[in-house]
C-alpha cells in the first residue's frame, strides 16, 4: 500500500520558536526528567517531528510534551489523533521502514532454543513493536541483520537486511542496545511481561555478541556497550521473573553481575544485586535475599544516591520478613525511609525511574504481609494505590493484586472483592504470571465466604478468567480512565 506523503507540522514548529532542534530536543529530555520519563531525544527526532514524519508520539513522548505545553492537546501540537493512527493497518511512523531483501540473502538473526516468536507475540500494539522492530543490530561476521523481538507475521522477514561486515563497534551500535533496554522496560511497564520475554532473548544475545566482538573505537564506547549490555541482561531477567521462569531470570541477573565485574561498573553491580535479592525473596530463598541486597550496598556506596540505597534496605527487609525477623526488617524499612527522605539525586539510576513514594509503600507493603501482619500491611497498600502514577499500567495491577490479598488474609472481604474487580479489570490488558498468581491465592483465601455475594461474583469471574494469553489494546489518549496506578522491577 502507497504510504501518504509527510504534511510538515508548522503547529510544532512554531513552539520550538527561536531554539535550535538541539536546543529543543535538550528542554524535552529535561522535561521528561521533571516527569519521571526516558526518552532519547535528539535534534533528529525533532526534525522528523516538523517534517511530518512522525505523525503521532508514542505516549512517553505524548505525556512529555503535553507536560511542556498544559493546557494543549496532540492535535493542537500538530499531530493526528492517536486514533487515527491506531490498528494494523495505520502505523505510527517512527523510524524509515527496513528495505526488504530476499531470504535467500539475509540469513535469519539468531534465536535461542525455546524463545522464538509463536502465538502468544504481540500483535495490537503496531506503535511499539514497529519500534522494536528496527531498535537493534546485531553483528554477524559477514551481515547484520536487523532483529525484532519476535513479533511474528510478514513483518519478521522485511526486518532483516543486509550490509557489509561490521569492523568496529560505535556509537550507532551502543545507541541500539541502550535504546533496546529502554522500549523493553516501557512495554513492561505498560503490558506486563507476558508475551515479551522470549522476543527479548534476540535483542540480548545480539548484545552479547557485539560484546565478544572485542572491537570498539574507543574506551568509552566499550564502557557504555558492557553497561548497555548488562542493563538488557537485566531488563529481560525481569521479563522472565515476572513470567514465572525463575531459573532463566538467576542465570540472566548472573550474566549481568559478571559484565559488571569485568567491566568495574559498581552501579550495574548494584542493579544486578538489586534484583537478585527481589529474585532470591520471591523464590523462597530468604537468606540469599538478605546477602544479596548487602552486597548491593556495599557497590551502591560511592555512587551518591540516596534513593538506590533505599531501594536495596527495602530489598533487605523483604528478605529478613522472609526470615520472620521482625526487628531486623523494622531497621532495614527505617534506613530506607531515612535514605528515601533525602530526596532524589543527579546520580540516580536512570533505570530507577519507578522508585516513588507508591512503591516504597507497596515494599513496606509486602513486607508486613511475609511477616503476617495483614491489617498493616492493607495500610501501606492502600496508600500506595493512593500514590501511584497511572502510567504504568503493569503497576495498577500488581499494587491492587497485592492490597487484594492482604485485604482477604486481614478478613476485609468485601473490600477485597472490590479490589479483586479491578485487578480483573487490568489483567484485560497486562500479561504478568507473578500478578496473576497473586490474585490466584487471594482468591483461594476468599473461598470459605463465597456466601457473601460481593465474594462470589468476584470469585466465579476470577474462574472465568481465561489463559495467559495476548493482550488487549489499551484505550485510547482520551478513552476510559484507567481504574488506578504503577511500579517497576
Amino acid at each position: 500500500m502507497a504510504s501518504t506523503a509527510a504534511v510538515p507540522n508548522l503547529a510544532f514548529r512554531r513552539l520550538r520558536g527561536p531554539r535550535s532542534a538541539g536546543e529543543f530536543a535538550t528542554a524535552v529530555r529535561r522535561a521528561a526528567r521533571e516527569i519521571g520519563e526516558q526518552v532519547a531525544c535528539d535534534a533528529r527526532y525533532i526534525g522528523r517531528v516538523e517534517s511530518g514524519e512522525i505523525r503521532c508520539p508514542n505516549y512517553a513522548y505524548e505525556r512529555v510534551f503535553l507536560h511542556m505545553f498544559p493546557g494543549l492537546s496532540l492535535t493542537d501540537l500538530g499531530f493526528s489523533a492517536r486514533e487515527a493512527v491506531r490498528g494494523r493497518g495505520a502505523r505510527v511512523v517512527s523510524e524509515p521502514p527496513p528495505t526488504a531483501v530476499p531470504a535467500a540473502t539475509a540469513p535469519a538473526a539468531p534465536a535461542l532454543p525455546g524463545h522464538g516468536t509463536g502465538p502468544d507475540d504481540i500483535h495490537d500494539i503496531p506503535e511499539e513493536s514497529d519500534v522494536l522492530r528496527r531498535v537493534f543490530m546485531t553483528s554477524g561476521t559477514t551481515t547484520v541483520a536487523a532483529a525484532s523481538l519476535g513479533f511474528g507475521g510478514a513483518s519478521a522477514s522485511a526486518a532483516r537486511i543486509s550490509l557489509p561486515a561490521q569492523r568496529r563497534v560505535g556509537e550507532a551500535e551502543v545507541d541500539a542496545v541502550e535504546k533496546a533496554v529502554r522500549q523493553i522496560r516501557l512495554l513492561d511497564d505498560r503490558r506486563g511481561a507476558g508475551g515479551l520475554y522470549r522476543q527479548a532473548a534476540r535483542p540480548l544475545r545480539a548484545a552479547y555478541e557485539l560484546l565478544d566482538a572485542g572491537t570498539t573505537a574507543r574506551r568509552a564506547t566499550a564502557d557504555r556497550l558492557h553497561a548497555g549490555a548488562g542493563e538488557l541482561a537485566i531488563s529481560v531477567g525481569w521479563l522472565a521473573h515476572d513470567s514465572g521462569r525463575l531459573d532463566d531470570a538467576r542465570s540472566h541477573y548472573a550474566e549481568a553481575l559478571a559484565t559488571a565485574r569485568l567491566a568495574g561498573d559498581a552501579g550495574l553491580e548494584a542493579h544486578a544485586f538489586c534484583n537478585t535479592s527481589f529474585l532470591a525473596r520471591d523464590a523462597g530463598r530468604p537468606r540469599e535475599a538478605v546477602r544479596a541486597a548487602e552486597a548491593g550496598l556495599r557497590a551502591a556506596r560511592s555512587l551518591g544516591s540516596p534513593r538506590l540505597l533505599a531501594l536495596l534496605a527495602l530489598r533487605e527487609a523483604g528478605g529478613r520478613a522472609g526470615l520472620g525477623d521482625r526487628t531486623g526488617c523494622d531497621r532495614a524499612i527505617g534506613r530506607a525511609r531515612s535514605a528515601f527522605e533525602r530526596g532524589p539525586s543527579a546520580d540516580d539510576p536512570e533505570w530507577m525511574s519507578f522508585f516513588r513514594e507508591a512503591e516504597l509503600e507497596l515494599l513496606e507493603a509486602q513486607c508486613w504481609s511475609a511477616l503476617g501482619d495483614w491489617s498493616r500491611a492493607a495500610r501501606h497498600g492502600r496508600r500506595a494505590t493512593a500514590l501511584q502514577d497511572a502510567h504504568f499500567t503493569r503497576n495498577l495491577a500488581l499494587y491492587r493484586a497485592q492490597l487484594l490479598g492482604d485485604l482477604a488474609r486481614a478478613g476485609r472481604a468485601d473490600e477485597a472483592a472490590a479490589t479483586g474487580h479491578q485487578v480483573l479489570d487490568l489483567l484485560t490488558r497486562v500479561r504478568s504470571s507473578r500478578i496473576r498468581g497473586m490474585v490466584a491465592g487471594a482468591a483461594r483465601v476468599l473461598e470459605p465466604r463465597s456466601g457473601a455475594a460481593d465474594v462470589s461474583a468476584f470469585l466465579t469471574r476470577h474462574a472465568a478468567l481465561p489463559p495467559d494469553g495476548p493482550v488487549r489494546p489499551a484505550p485510547p489518549a482520551g478513552g476510559p480512565a484507567r481504574p488506578g496506578p504503577p511500579a517497576g522491577a
